[in-house]
């Protein structure tokens, strides 16, 4: 099927540009529930919900939030946004309110939706936050209800800014990853070209649209591909994912490794539903490689590993059904180039020698807002510094090593220990407090909090205080599960904290 041309740089017309021209209106662009919107009848919601925006006062270049479950109405507003060459910007639906009162301030946002059920946190966020929004939309259909559904795509330069994408910053705020409408061009290749996506197939993400990975590969290149994508608006957890699969039987599955270890434990994996299912990719946390061959033989299929980030939103390492290997991130993608480097800056060319892995590609973020140094810490001549460590063998598969800082993946998403280290001394009674991330049986990292209590205090008394207070003020995913208390922490001779000695600590616990 050849692609209509494109009649500007804008977005929205590249990922929906060209499908009701090639004859596509009447097919599925998304499924939830009980409902299907066509390609048709997405693009008229898009021209509604944009024609909305506008008459409610945004204008190019502004912010509109969304702090949405995944719906309809939410990629339609998405999208909407980009049509009008405002910069669309999806949040975590799990945020705390102090996370979102950043979000606001940050943002300076013009508009923000929101589902009626988060009124509460928007409400105390508004009170915390330095700016407030003009136009509140808690009803995106009545909202958009009345309004024209024809509209032209605002002309934009490539270079223009498209969405944000927040991830966590190493003072502990999050900073939001700058992407322009440039990126949209290599959405749909890694989708194309090695998985083979083509009109009518069905993709599906147990991670939620707000996240990169999901964004990426669904939102974006998933509905550029002609695709139709599976919206569950819960929380994913292993039965309701299970019950989605299911009953839409996706054709693709984009999912991260704790929750295929929670599938293939309660017996899913092994389904007709399961093992109908043409690819499995995952992404978002290292995928180890027991579980994958595990689910391999559970299901009859791999999962197709592969690396991205906020910054780059696509996957730039890959596994593919031609090409895999348990245990490794993959190999580049012909549409990026990347490098290794050490620590000094040098590169490194040499198999097995680990290094920082940087990217090139067109979808490397612009920067990062309001974040001058740490723009030009990450960012150089077109390249983005992951951060994370890597090395390659002598047949080109990719592995990753760790991180090069302290910052930890947890399901997912970026958790930087200062900064509930920092909230856990808050508490009276709390000495000191240090975070590390160990592995649990599956082989996937979790937070473990250690403790130094003062003086006569009640140590279990002490550990549920912090767990509370922690709740009460970082979302759910920064939140240690396990807490354990020792006498002094171990420290180097010049002071430096052993966290190595901790992971030992609450690995033997």
């Amino acid at each position: 099927m050849n692609e209509i041309p494109l009649p500007t740089n804008n977005a929205c017309e590249q990922i929906l540009g060209w499908q009701l021209g090639a004859g596509l209106a009447d097919s599925p662009a998304i499924l939830a529930g009980d409902r299907v919107l066509t390609f048709g009848q997405l693009c008229s919601l898009v021209n509604r919900i944009g024609n909305a925006l506008r008459a409610g006062g945004v204008n190019q270049g502004q912010r509109v939030m969304l702090l949405t479950k995944d719906s309809p109405e939410m990629v339609a507003a998405y999208l909407a946004a980009l049509k009008i060459g405002a910069v669309a910007v999806a949040v975590n639906t799990r945020a705390s309110a102090e996370d979102l009162a950043h979000f606001l301030t940050d943002t300076a946002c013009k508009a923000f939706i929101y589902d009626p059920e988060f009124a509460g946190i928007y409400s105390t966020a508004a009170n915390l936050a330095a700016h407030r929004p003009t136009l509140l939309i808690d009803d995106v259909s009545a909202f958009a209800a009345g309004q024209d559904d024809r509209l032209e795509a605002v002309p934009v330069h490539p270079a223009d800014q498209a969405f944000w994408i927040y991830t966590s910053g190493t003072t502990g705020k999050s900073k939001a990853a700058i992407h322009c409408h440039r990126m949209v061009g290599i959405a749909h290749l890694h989708l194309r070209e090695n998985l083979g996506v083509k009109p009518g197939d069905k993709l599906f993400s147990s991670s939620k649209l707000f996240f990169a990975f999901a964004l990426g590969h669904c939102l974006i290149g998933g509905l550029k591909c002609g695709a139709t994508i599976i919206l569950h608006d819960e929380w994913p957890d292993g039965p309701g994912v299970a019950a989605v699969v299911d009953r839409h039987r996706p054709d693709l599955m984009f999912c991260v490794p704790t929750l295929y270890r929670n599938l293939l434990r309660d017996g899913y994996a092994a389904t007709p539903s399961f093992t109908s299912i043409r690819h499995y990719v995952s992404a978002g946390e290292k995928l180890p490689e027991g579980l994958s061959r595990q689910w391999q033989a559970a299901s009859g299929s791999p999962i197709l590993e592969g690396i991205g980030t906020s910054e780059t939103v696509f996957l730039m390492l890959v596994n593919t059904p031609s090409a895999h290997r348990p245990g490794s991130s993959g190999r580049p993608v012909p549409w990026a180039e990347v490098q290794l480097r050490s620590q000094d800056g040098g590169d490194v060319t040499t198999p097995d020698e680990p290094g920082v892995l940087w990217v090139r590609a067109a979808s490397v973020a612009a920067g990062y807002w309001n974040q001058p140094e740490k723009t030009a810490a990450a960012f150089v001549d077109g390249w983005y510094c992951t951060g994370d460590l890597f090395s390659f063998d002598g047949e080109g598969w990719w592995y990753h090593q760790g991180r090069a800082d302290d910052m930890l993946k947890i399901s997912g998403q970026w958790v930087n220990p200062t900064e509930i280290e920092e909230r856990a001394i808050e508490v009276p009674g709390v000495a000191e407090a240090a975070v590390v991330g160990i592995a649990n049986a599956d082989g996937l990292v979790r937070l473990g909090l250690v403790l130094v209590a003062q003086g006569g205090a009640n140590e279990k008394l002490l550990g549920a205080a912090v767990q509370e207070h922690l709740t009460k003020h970082l979302s759910i995913y920064k939140c240690p599960r396990r807490i354990a208390f020792v006498d002094e922490m171990p420290r180097t001779a010049t002071g430096k904290l052993q966290r190595f000695r901790l992971r030992q600590l609450l690995a033997e616990e």
